[in-house]
């Protein structure tokens, strides 16, 4: 190693007399992963020169030499033949070193001018990040379209929805898909209102008190397609909150597809019976010949944890840094890397699981009314009648209780039965004593009848069609 640091790849020697200890460098270095950033590090680089040369630090000729050598080296690097070395400290170290190769020592040292890595980062995370939400945002579209299909195609099957995981009232499968969608709907929308926070450029921030050379940030900004500057050079150095909102939204992704792999685990189960999954979308067991595992859920219930981590450890490197720029901001990126690569493995995974899962509508239908699931329908049966709901669920309960003692369900209890539980309880009942009535008559706002989730079906697709335009 080279007894300067500004020999060795660093971008910061010439104040010190040596190099830092072989056990520093290594600690220093981000090569190993921020190299992901180099595209970006050259795009902000080219704004950055057109500025130069806009307040007058490069002639015509010379930024006419970087933009060729830049895009040069963009070249190089995508072909493989450029690379970062050992040595190089950061991916701007890195590519400092590429221009200068091709541009030469005193044309390519000019471009450092007005700029720290302080703020290159603090721009190229958010560059990064915005391309990569663009990415992400198609892939849930397509799960959002996937569930709005399987909805379509399943709106007159009847299930039994839950609450505290037993039996509560029929719902259309069509309705609990799409309950599924809405939650990734509005991580889109977060995705939509992140943009917005994201499209700053902290470029001409500096260190951390801006610049004295008066670059214009606009022009890098817009450069860049991002819409503005952002509005104190301190905080756009040392803030990474714009980082940690990409990598919450991420993490309600990952918890949202977690929470249907918990049901779609479940529903594959010999007890449940409600859905096989497709043998491409599953896996077997090394010893058990019979076995078919959802895998492709449980791989998403884990990474969902993983999210978090990801999420909780980007949260306390940032809770105690004081203003402005810490090293260990340098954390940030790990995480937040790791939190896109899950997510875009994942996803379409999970999507091709749901398209291709089948559903055994008839097992559904069977328990839709089981565990007494139209109690409520008979409470509001009674309220119609003008029973006091307090009197209704009174009286609904007991009937719930005969049917319990007696083995029955509340559609097999005689007339002279229910009469002596209660005079209100008329033979007229028995209109709210099925399922399709019971699906049906939830017809208010969000409901599970027929209209409402028809509804909900053309409200998702114009999301997606939008998002995909």
């Amino acid at each position: 190693m080279s007894n300067r640091a500004g020999d060795a790849g660093a971008l910061w020697g010439g104040r010190f007399e040596g190099g830092p200890a072989e056990s520093v460098a290594a600690l220093s270095r981000s090569i190993h992963f921020d190299w992901r950033l180099a595209s970006y590090d050259i795009a902000g680089t080219r704004a950055h020169i057109k500025a130069l040369h806009s307040a007058g630090y490069l002639t015509v000729p010379e930024i006419e030499k970087l933009e060729k050598s830049l895009a040069q080296l963009l070249v190089r690097i995508e072909d493989g033949s450029f690379t970062a070395k050992p040595t190089d400290e950061d991916v701007h170290s890195a590519l400092e070193r590429g221009l200068i190769e091709i541009a030469g020592a005193e044309l390519g040292g000019k471009v450092r001018a007005g700029r720290s890595r302080n703020d290159q980062i603090a721009t190229l995370i958010r560059t990064y990040l915005l391309d990569e939400a663009d990415h992400l945002e198609k892939l849930v579209l397509q799960l959002v379209q996937v569930l709005t299909d399987r909805a379509e195609e399943n709106l007159a099957v009847a299930m039994p929805g839950r609450t505290h995981f037993q039996h509560a009232q029929p719902v259309s499968l069509a309705h609990h898909l799409l309950a599924h969608a809405w939650p990734l709907s509005r991580d889109l929308e977060r995705l939509g209102e992140w943009r917005a926070r994201a499209r700053l450029s902290p470029y001409g921030a500096g260190a951390l008190a801006g610049s004295t050379l008066g670059l214009d940030p606009h022009l890098v900004a817009k450069e860049l397609g991002l819409s503005g500057p952002t509005q104190n050079s301190m905080d756009a150095t040392a803030s990474r909150d714009v980082v940690a909102e990409f990598a919450f939204i991420c993490t309600m992704i990952g918890i949202n597809l977690s929470r249907f792999s918990e049901e779609i685990i479940i529903w594959a189960t010999a007890e449940f019976d409600f859905i096989k999954l497709d043998d491409a979308y599953s896996t077997g067991s090394s010893i058990m010949p019979q076995k078919k595992n959802p895998d492709v859920a449980e791989l998403a219930r884990g990474k969902s944890g993983r999210l978090i981590g990801n999420l909780t450890g980007l949260l306390a490197t940032l809770k105690a840094l004081p203003l402005s720029y810490n090293r260990d901001l340098q954390e940030d990126k790990e995480p937040v890397f790791d939190t896109v690569d899950t997510l875009s493995i994942l996803l379409p995974a999970f999507t091709g699981m749901v398209a291709t899962m089948s559903f055994n509508k008839n097992r559904m239908e069977l328990l839709a009314p089981a565990g007494f699931s139209l109690a409520t329908d008979v409470a509001e049966w009674l309220v119609k009648q003008k029973v006091s709901f307090r009197d209704a669920h009174e009286i609904t309960g007991q009937l719930v209780s005969f049917c319990e003692k007696n083995g029955l369900e509340l559609h097999q209890v005689p007339d002279e039965e229910m009469a002596k539980i209660s005079k209100m309880l008329t033979p007229d009942v028995r209109d709210v004593l099925s399922v399709s009535g019971s699906i049906k008559a939830r017809s208010g706002a969000g409901g599970t009848a027929l209209p409402r989730v028809i509804e909900q079906i053309s409200s998702l697709r114009k999301l997606v069609a939008k998002g995909a335009n």
